[in-house]
């Protein structure tokens, strides 16, 4: 069954990160990536450790993005872009348990590479127009599927992802799908409200 993938946004989630992430955990999401792309240091490392704490209550890996020095000061997952370092080296450095994810836009051949130096999902996108990366380069469902055929590794969709458009998604075979504006762009109350009607959309 396809499951919920929740990435923070920093402006988003702006002097709520943590309630806001409970709420999503309250109602459901099974993976986390912490995602901030700010220089401040301090501050990455101090809501990484408040929030591997929350998720560990709730049994929820946390991930890191594009962080592996990060990841590996806090004994995390991380997720890799395309242009942000090995996956072999980051599975040299993190163990053979840790979580390690890539993104693979719309290309399964970088997918191949990816799976053969260790990750441990392939994610692809983006599937709709993102405000959160209005840039990113489309993907297809067909690629999708494909992914699903070619791996034995969870498959993980992004990019604009809504309750309206979720649906093709999950059937062309998506184990994970991961959102960001469609839940945190709430008010925190009506979080975990919206993230178990994802959980009740898988289950049909």
């Amino acid at each position: 069954m396809t499951q919920l993938y929740l990435i923070t946004d920093s402006q988003l989630l702006a002097g709520r990160l943590l309630p806001a992430i409970e709420q999503a955990l309250i109602g459901g999401a099974k993976l986390i990536q912490y995602r901030d792309k700010s220089t401040d240091t301090a501050k990455r490392l101090h809501e990484a450790q408040q929030l591997k704490a929350l998720c560990q209550c709730y049994n929820v890996p946390l991930i890191i993005n594009d962080d592996l020095e990060l990841a590996v000061q806090l004994g995390l997952g991380v997720h890799l872009g395309q242009q942000d370092g090995s996956i072999a080296l980051a599975r040299q450095r993190l163990g053979q348990d840790a979580i390690i994810g890539a993104t693979c836009h719309n290309s399964l051949e970088f997918a191949k590479q990816a799976a053969t130096q260790g990750a441990s999902y392939l994610a692809f996108g983006a599937f709709y127009p993102s405000s959160t990366k209005p840039l990113a380069q489309s993907a297809e469902l067909s690629t999708l599927t494909q992914a699903k055929q070619l791996f034995n590794l969870p498959i993980v969709a992004i990019g604009g992802i809504t309750l309206d458009n979720a649906r093709p998604l999950i059937d062309a075979g998506a184990d994970y799908l991961a959102v960001i504006s469609d839940i945190f762009a709430l008010p925190t109350r009506d979080i975990s409200q919206r993230t178990r009607a994802y959980s009740l959309l898988f289950s049909k």
